[in-house]
């Protein structure tokens, strides 16, 4: 089934609104580096817990994160890494328009190898692994 261009429209915007604020291009960094807690990007950030919600929210929406429940915690994880692609073609974009940004975290490449293996090599050793060392700890792109 085919989705009208009023359909695959509005899924593009709900993309793009996810990465269109600053918090949230530094929550999606964070989490290039591997899952965290609402907690812990409330720390990260310096921002009130309903913020980092809200932008969790919006990432969520577009499809760009989800929530994976440990015991009392939440941990929210990337799982489209092909984000790392898309984010380099915007710095490509931005910095031949004479405004030269990096967006993907420090290590993460998107490379010729395509944007799974070379963020899955680029935040391997980088990668936070969750307190409760019990349960194995997801790169982006993996569920559990």
């Amino acid at each position: 089934m085919t989705m009208n261009r009023t359909s695959a429209d509005s899924v593009a915007v709900r993309l793009f609104h996810g990465l269109a604020d600053p918090a949230r291009l530094e929550i999606v960094r964070l989490l290039g580096h591997g899952e965290r807690r609402v907690v812990d990007l409330t720390a990260e950030l310096g921002l009130a817990q309903s913020t980092v919600s809200g932008h969790l929210s919006a990432l969520r929406a577009a499809g760009l994160v989800e929530p994976h429940p440990h015991g009392r915690s939440t941990f929210y994880a990337l799982v489209r890494p092909e984000l790392w692609a898309l984010l380099a073609a915007a710095e490509d974009v931005l910095a031949a328009a004479g405004s030269p940004v990096r967006l993907r975290p420090d290590g993460v490449v998107a490379g010729a190898g395509g944007a799974h293996g070379a963020h899955a090599d680029a935040v391997g050793s980088a990668h936070r692994a969750r307190p409760d060392a019990a349960v194995p700890a997801t790169r982006p792109g993996q569920v559990h």
